[in-house]
C-alpha cells in the first residue's frame, strides 16, 4: 500500500501585515514578521488588539447591534400594546399650544401673573421676557440702556436746579409734588385693578417703564414721594442737594454699572463697585457745583445749614484745648472739599444699601438727606 504524502502546514498571517515581512522559511510554520514598535498602553494599540481578536461572526453581530446598525427583532402581534397617553397636567404644570407639558418655570405667563411675586425676588434690571411691547422693538435703546427713562431721571435734577436759581422756596414746591403724587398713585392703582386699562397704560408709557413695574408700582411714585419728603422736612440746601443726588448720582451709578460692572467686584445683587464709584464721583462734582458755584452766585438763604465753614464739635474742642473760635474751624476750599467728599460718600452708600426692599427712588434722597443733615448738625 502506497504511503500518502503529508499535506503542508498552512501559513497564518496577521490581518494587517507590515510591509517589512520577509519571505516564508521553507522549514518553519511561520515566516518572520517585523512589526512597528508601539507602546502597550497607547489607545491605538488597544484598538488594534481589539480589532484583531474580534473576528468571530458572533462578536461582529453584537458590535453591530451596539452601534445600532441592525434592526430590532420583529415582535409578535400579541406582544405589541397601544401607546400610553400622557397623564393630564397637574396644577403645577402647564400645557402649551403645541401639546408640550411644562412645569411653568421660566415661563413669561407665570412671571407676569397677577399673584406672582417673581419680580420682587430678582434685580430691578429689565428681563427679556417681552412683557412690554415697545421693549421688543427697541431692545438696545429702551430695553438695555433705558435712554428715555434715564433722560427723565436726569431732567428732574435740572428742573430743580433751575427752580432754585429763580428763587423758588421749598414751601412752594413740595405742595406741587404732593398734588402730582396723588393722581399718579391713583392711576397706578387702577391699572393693577383693571387689566384692560393696564395694557393701555403699558402701551402708552412703556418706554419709561421697566418690566419689573408691570406687576409692581411705577418708579415715578417713589421718586415724587422721596423728593416731597426731603423738600418738606429738611432745610432748603439739604433738600435741594438730596434731589440732585437722586437725579444725577443714581443715573451715573446705573449707567456705569451696566457698562463696567462685569469687570469690577459685585457689592450685592444688582450693585457693583463700578456703579458705586460713579455715584461717589458724581456726588463730589454735584456738591462742588451747588455749594461752590450756585450758592455763592445766588446767595445763601437763612435756612441753609452749610454757610461756607465747618467747625469741630464742642466735645472735640474741649478735649484738644481749643478756646478761640478760629481754632478747629476750616473754610473756603477746604470746607467745600470735605462737604463734597461727604456728599459723594452718602450718595454712594444710599445707592448701595437695601432698606426692606424699598425702591431706591425713595431711599436715595431720604438717606442722603439724613446723612447731610446729621453731618451739618455736628460740624456747623
Amino acid at each position: 500500500m502506497a504511503q500518502q504524502a503529508i499535506p503542508p502546514t498552512p501559513r497564518i498571517t496577521s490581518p494587517t501585515p507590515a510591509p517589512t515581512e520577509s519571505t516564508e522559511k521553507q522549514d518553519g510554520y511561520f515566516a518572520p514578521i517585523i512589526r512597528p514598535s508601539k507602546q502597550s498602553n497607547s489607545p491605538s494599540f488597544a484598538e488594534d488588539r481589539a480589532r484583531a481578536r474580534s473576528r468571530s461572526p458572533k462578536s461582529l453581530v453584537n458590535s453591530a447591534k451596539s452601534a445600532g446598525l441592525t434592526s430590532p427583532p420583529p415582535t409578535s402581534p400579541k406582544a405589541t400594546s397601544k401607546p400610553k397617553s400622557p397623564p393630564p397636567p397637574t396644577s403645577q404644570q402647564q400645557q402649551s399650544p403645541n401639546g408640550v407639558i411644562s412645569n411653568g418655570h421660566l415661563s413669561p405667563s407665570s412671571a407676569a401673573s397677577p399673584t406672582s411675586s417673581y419680580w420682587r425676588s430678582i434685580s430691578r434690571s429689565p428681563s427679556p421676557l417681552g412683557l412690554i411691547p415697545i421693549h421688543r422693538s427697541f431692545r438696545t435703546f429702551i430695553h438695555r440702556h433705558e435712554i428715555p427713562r434715564k433722560a427723565l431721571h436726569l431732567s428732574i435734577g435740572f428742573v430743580t436746579f433751575s427752580l432754585y436759581s429763580r428763587g423758588f422756596s421749598t414751601s412752594a414746591i413740595h405742595p406741587v409734588l404732593l398734588s402730582a403724587l396723588v393722581p399718579i398713585a391713583s392711576v397706578d392703582y387702577l391699572r393693577h385693578t383693571f387689566p384692560a386699562f393696564n395694557r393701555f397704560y403699558i402701551r402708552v408709557l412703556g418706554a419709561l417703564m421697566r418690566e419689573s413695574e408691570v406687576e409692581g408700582y411705577n418708579g415715578v411714585i417713589w421718586y415724587l414721594l422721596g423728593a416731597w419728603a426731603v423738600l418738606r422736612f429738611l432745610p432748603k440746601d439739604v433738600g435741594v442737594m438730596s434731589v440732585l443726588l437722586l437725579s444725577w448720582c443714581d443715573t451715573a451709578a446705573s449707567t456705569c454699572g451696566r457698562l463696567f460692572g462685569r469687570y469690577t467686584p459685585r457689592i450685592r445683587r444688582g450693585k457693583s463697585l463700578a456703579g458705586s464709584a460713579a455715584a461717589l464721583g458724581v456726588g463730589v462734582l454735584t456738591a462742588g457745583l451747588f455749594w461752590g458755584w450756585a450758592v455763592p452766585r445766588y446767595g445763601f438763604d437763612e435756612g441753609f445749614m452749610f454757610k461756607g465753614w465747618l467747625r469741630a464739635p464742642e466735645v472735640v474742642r474741649e478735649m484738644v484745648g481749643w478756646t478761640t473760635p478760629e481754632e478747629g474751624t476750616v473754610g473756603g476750599l477746604a470746607a467745600l472739599g470735605i462737604v463734597g467728599l461727604w456728599s459723594g460718600v452718602v450718595a454712594s452708600a444710599s445707592e448701595v444699601v437695601d432698606v426692606f426692599g424699598w425702591d431706591d427712588n425713595l431711599t436715595i434722597p431720604v438717606l442722603s438727606g439724613l446723612g447731610l443733615w446729621g453731618f451739618f448738625k455736628m460740624f456747623c
